[in-house]
Formats: C-alpha cells, structure tokens, sequence
C-alpha cells in the first residue's frame, strides 16, 4: 500500500520548487516600511510647511515705528503659530512608531523653523 506523502527527497524538492518564484525571494522589513514612510511623510511635510508661511509672514510683518502695535502683534502671533506648528511636527515625531519609519532628518526642518521663529518673536521688541 502506497502512501500519499513522497517516499523519497527527491518528490519533496519537486514540490518545493513548485511554488510561485515571488514567494522564494526573502523578505526584507524595509519593503513594508516603504509605503508607510510615503504615507507619514505626508502629514510631516504639511506641518513642516506651514510653520515656514507663519515665520515668513512674521519675518516681512515691518512695524511703521515705535506706535505701531498691530504689527508687534502680527509678528507675536505669526512666530507663536510657527512655534505651535514645529511642536506639532516635534510631537508627531516622538511617537515611537513614527520614529521608527521616520528618523531624525525628518524633524530637522520644524525644529530649525520653531527655533528661527522663537528667535523672530524675541527680537520683535514689543
């Protein structure tokens, strides 16, 4: 009486061999990072940007003279949105899962934004 399991290694490396050559090749976790770093890269690049519109909006914010107080305002609330906006990209990049896909680079940008924009709002004067 005949089994239905191959009596010999040669059967067994028949099938083996017979499976579909994608499933061979081996797996890297990378590959699965990949569509997932495109997808937070989005959300960092958006809150990335917008701290540079509110630093340059507080960067071309000139006050009149001394009596000018709407535009101290203006340039106090531009560097503060640009400040909250880089701690936003600086929070999204603590979470560990994030910091795994997206390494440092990534937050450099914000960081180096927030810190132009602390900087702007000191030297205001108001």
């Amino acid at each position: 009486m005949q089994s239905s399991n191959p009596s010999h290694t040669g059967d067994r490396q028949k099938i083996v061999h017979s499976r579909h050559p994608t499933d061979d090749r081996p797996h890297r976790p990378d590959d699965d990072r990949r569509l997932l770093r495109v997808i937070l890269a989005v959300p960092v690049v958006l809150l990335t940007v917008v701290p540079a519109f509110f630093l340059w909006l507080a960067i071309n914010t000139r006050p009149d003279g001394d009596w000018d107080q709407a535009a101290y305002g203006g340039i106090e609330l531009g560097s503060a949105l640009a400040v909250v906006s880089a701690g936003a990209v600086g929070a999204l990049w603590l979470a560990p899962s994030v910091r795994r896909v997206l390494r440092w680079p990534w937050a450099v940008p914000a960081v180096v934004l927030g810190v132009a924009a602390v900087a702007r709002w000191v030297s205001s004067g108001a």
